[in-house]
């Protein structure tokens, strides 16, 4: 249940806040709010490339979307380099941009635990309900 004088709260702010572009005040909370925003759309933008990457991965494995998604992170955690920015790499390197050479070392190092760790890794087994070998 909302109080009745819920559609005619604004927000306050105080003296020391920073301006909008109009020159109105801002208060901290829709600077945070733009700040968490702004996370969320690099974020989401990251998972689409990590998906397309994983993706590849099945693919070229052949493995189901867990396996696919633990090689990449493999890969990352060699490379002191963040997920999507792997991810970011194989996709351009799928594309024709050679992958830099210590990714390349951790993809094949990755692939070789994969293969000794799995063998036959099928992709015809899945993760989900779904058969995609993608969670739910």
């Amino acid at each position: 249940m909302l109080p009745e004088d819920w559609w005619g709260l604004k927000s306050e702010a105080s003296v020391g806040n920073p301006a909008s572009p109009a020159g109105n005040p801002v208060s901290e909370d829709v600077v945070a709010l733009h700040a968490e925003i702004d996370r969320l759309r690099r974020a989401l933008a990251g998972r689409a490339v990590v998906d397309q990457a994983c993706g590849m991965v099945m693919v070229l494995a052949p493995c189901r979307w867990g396996v696919a998604r633990g090689l990449l992170g493999d890969v990352s955690a060699r490379c002191d380099t963040k997920l999507p920015e792997v991810a970011a790499a194989m996709v351009a390197a799928w594309e024709g941009k050679p992958l830099p050479r210590p990714m390349r070392r951790a993809l094949r190092h990755a692939l070789r635990r994969l293969y000794a760790e799995v063998p036959g890794c099928d992709s015809r087994t899945s993760d989900g309900p779904s058969g995609t070998g993608r969670p739910e």
